[in-house]
């Protein structure tokens, strides 16, 4: 029961330190700029941490980018145009999920292709060992007969 009650603590705890990254001098006074903001921070990768996103990440680089997010919304650009600015000058690692294109195809189309590739070597073991566990057929009593006569023949 411990265990469970301190899980609980650390995950209210980290969701409670992520909201609060984004500090009182950042945020924007229009609710729904702010709102927009914060959606679009949340889409971007916080290049330090790598695996957050700039809205949960306190790294200096994180902050610097939710204020050019908020410069961007404030200069009047749409969503579209603020990825695509932060896009154009970071790349698309900026993004936490890349968008599909031609020049990432390789990167969607991996996983679908490992996991045909290892349906079909299931499929190809499966029916190797089901074959080698069928049931050898005896030979009738002519056939065998047949075989003793033409072994005996040749000797």
């Amino acid at each position: 029961m411990r265990k469970i009650l301190l899980a609980l603590f650390l995950v209210f705890a980290s969701a409670n330190l992520a909201a609060a990254v984004v500090s009182p001098d950042e945020m924007l006074d229009d609710p729904a700029l702010e709102a927009r903001a914060r959606a679009l921070s949340a889409q971007l990768r916080c290049m330090v941490c790598q695996n957050q996103s700039i809205d949960d990440s306190s790294a200096e680089l994180a902050r610097d980018l939710r204020l050019l997010v908020r410069e961007r919304i404030l200069a009047g650009d749409t969503d579209e145009q603020v990825i695509s600015y932060l896009t154009s000058r970071y790349g698309e690692f900026v993004l936490l999920k890349p968008q599909f294109n031609a020049r990432n195809l390789i990167l969607w189309g991996t996983p679908v292709i490992v996991l045909i590739a290892g349906g079909i070597l299931v499929l190809a073991a499966t029916r190797r060992r089901a074959r080698a566990n069928r049931p050898v057929e005896r030979l009738t009593p002519e056939e065998e007969a047949a075989l003793r006569k033409a072994l005996d023949s040749q000797d």
